[in-house]
């Protein structure tokens, strides 16, 4: 179990502070586990056991708590008068109304409130109305590469090849387990096929209702299919409603709709870099994991190309940029990656060997007209450094860290 330090800073920036902690992300990302680390760490520095009130609300023995008037009283009966105290509660969304018992806990002054649990509970519009800013949601995603890298050192796997590690990584995902499942094909299946229902039967059926699930999956080896592509509901239904399986754009909306609200996709907008305004249409989906797009696809016909360009927008992601897709005329550039001191325009492409592709990928930059760094990202491990000014970097040493 490896210590994810980027979320540790991110969280322990608002230790003490009066306002909740909501871990959100894709199921089984290592949102529990973190919140045992942060525990650990607290024991750790010397607050007492006794300032920690740790709950888990999908434990049977806690079921009692799944009535937030139990879960209000139980844990304010443990709070300690003249100390902080540290207060997680995993799962939470297992305990209805629990938003009305997390209010009064953040009301008292000697509480610091860490919570996680399924995100289109957590992150619902009703629940974030109701703590409206008295909370701040901290994403977290599955492994960056670097640390599939250290968790496959620590599971005992070589990590020698970084290039077979990466295609170690695109095959079986960055979810954390699969990792200790140790490159094993069918139990690493069986087990993101778990993920996947739970996500599918629980996070969004169950809690919008659905009950034509196949229209549903329909709809999600579409945009699996199509990560790094411009989805739109109106190609998903038209598509769909050809293959004979008749589903309204509406109702495809919705379906994308709850696909980002429990974080299996992430949406990015485009931006007219010309005209210097965000457009509403048109816009880009990335999957967040590939094993679970493998497991539903099968491994064959992978568009590596697309399935790099995904890996670089999470990276960006996790680096915390503000991404976009660039149009520049009739031409588009992959990412505006946004800093708020910065901007960097950057193309994906599995290799620029050929010159006509490279040719390609240069050409929407020579539309530019400001000063701001241009790159270029492949898997080439042959890199000219600089095209007329385009930095050129290899794909493997991004993911490692390298910066733009």
């Amino acid at each position: 179990m490896i210590t994810r330090e980027d979320y540790f800073e991110d969280i322990l920036a608002f230790k003490d502070k009066q306002i909740i902690k909501v871990l959100t992300g894709l199921r089984r990302c290592g949102k529990s586990c973190l919140m045992e680390q942060i525990i650990e760490k607290f024991l750790s520095e010397g607050i007492s056991k006794s300032q920690i009130i740790y709950y888990r609300l999908d434990d049977l023995e806690n079921e009692e708590l799944l009535d937030y008037k139990t879960l209000y009283k139980t844990v304010t009966a443990k709070l300690l008068p003249k100390k902080m105290n540290y207060i997680f509660l995993d799962e939470i969304q297992f305990c209805p109304d629990f938003q009305k018992a997390v209010d009064s806990l953040y009301n008292k002054k000697n509480t610091d409130i860490y919570l996680t649990g399924s995100n289109s509970d957590l992150l619902s519009s009703e629940i974030a109305t109701l703590l409206s800013g008295r909370y701040v949601p901290i994403e977290m995603q599955p492994f960056s590469f670097t640390e599939y890298l250290k968790a496959r050192n620590e599971n005992q796997l070589p990590t020698e090849d970084k290039e077979q590690c990466y295609y170690d990584y695109v095959r079986y995902g960055s979810l954390p387990f699969t990792v200790q499942l140790k490159n094993d094909e069918r139990n690493t299946n069986q087990y993101l096929n778990g993920v996947y229902n739970t996500i599918i039967l629980k996070d969004i059926s169950a809690r919008h209702q659905i009950n034509d699930i196949p229209s549903l999956e329909a709809v999600i080896r579409f945009m699996f299919s199509n990560t790094a592509n411009i989805c739109t509901s109106k190609k998903i239904s038209d598509t769909l409603t050809s293959g004979g399986r008749k589903t309204s754009q509406p109702t495809v909306e919705n379906y994308m709709h709850y696909l980002e609200e429990c974080f299996m996709v992430y949406k990015v907008g485009r931006y007219d870099i010309k005209g210097k305004e965000y457009l509403k249409t048109l816009c880009k989906y990335y999957i967040a994991d590939t094993g679970l797009r493998n497991m539903l696809l099968g491994y064959r016909n992978i568009d590596t190309g697309h399935i790099l360009e995904t890996l670089v927008f999470l990276e960006l992601k996790r680096r915390k940029y503000e991404i976009y897709t660039g149009k520049i005329g009739d031409m588009e550039i992959d990412f505006i990656a946004k800093t708020p001191r910065s901007i960097t325009y950057i193309q994906v492409a599995e290799s620029v060997k050929e010159q006509t592709t490279l040719d390609r990928e240069l050409k929407p930059f020579t539309k530019l007209h400001d000063s701001y760094p241009r790159l270029i990202i492949t898997q080439d491990k042959t890199l000219n450094e600089d095209y007329a000014g385009v930095k050129h970097l290899n794909a493997l040493d991004f993911l490692t860290g390298r910066e733009l």
